[in-house]
């Protein structure tokens, strides 16, 4: 049974929205939800203790708050680095030891971006959060690899979530990013599932410690 979390779009401040366990249970009939804020380590022990068997796990959860480097606050710096990195490594090591407890040959799937890779202005502390997951992706995969747990991460660009058809709803601001984007287009939701689905999936058995691009070529051009 997956963890799902949401994650703002890609190179977008956070905006904060309320929802409720029935709103989704309405959309995704099936699904059994769980609110914690991931940047709270107590409540996420307390959250995920009460959960039952997890035999995959996406880490999607998010925040992008966008400054100037000489303007970054501590509050900024806190805040992204306790969702975007440490939240993924406490959740990771929750859901680890249990899979490992029972046996099961899991998968993990870490949601980082291109900013990871490529220095992008306003976004030092984006950027950063990205670069250590990516790096955290690797060495969990390293890790883990013996008990049979696989942890890759996926890289995507602008993904044209509701929010994201919004923000880079401004042509100028948007035909300046798609021209670097050699296949001349932002990612869809379903591109960044379809791929996050393969890797947590047994046709990527024997692939794990990889960061997928999932960028139109961004990080090429």
């Amino acid at each position: 049974r997956p963890a799902p979390t949401t994650q703002p779009p890609e190179a977008q401040p956070a905006h904060p929205a309320s929802v409720t366990g029935a709103q989704i249970s309405l959309r995704c009939t099936g699904i059994e939800t769980l609110c914690v804020d991931l940047g709270d380590w107590d409540a996420t022990e307390a959250a995920l203790s009460k959960v039952g068997a997890i035999d995959l796990l996406v880490n999607n959860a998010a925040v992008a708050v966008l400054q100037p480097f000489l303007e970054v606050t501590k509050e900024a710096f806190d805040r992204s680095f306790d969702v975007n990195l440490r939240a993924v490594f406490h959740v990771s090591q929750i859901i680890s030891r249990q899979m490992i407890a029972r046996g099961v040959q899991g998968a993990i799937v870490n949601v980082s971006s291109q900013a990871s890779q490529r220095a992008l202005r306003d976004h030092a502390v984006y950027c950063s959060t990205k670069s250590a997951l990516d790096m955290l992706t690797k060495v969990m995969a390293l890790e883990l690899g013996p008990h049979k747990i696989r942890v890759n991460s996926v890289n995507p660009t602008v993904v044209l979530t509701d929010m994201g058809r919004i923000n880079w709803s401004e042509p100028q601001k948007a035909a300046a990013m798609i021209s670097r984007i050699p296949l001349g287009k932002f990612a869809e939701v379903d591109d960044v599932v379809n791929s996050i689905l393969f890797l947590l999936s047994d046709k990527s058995a024997m692939t794990t410690g990889v960061s997928l691009l999932v960028d139109g070529g961004f990080l090429v051009s």
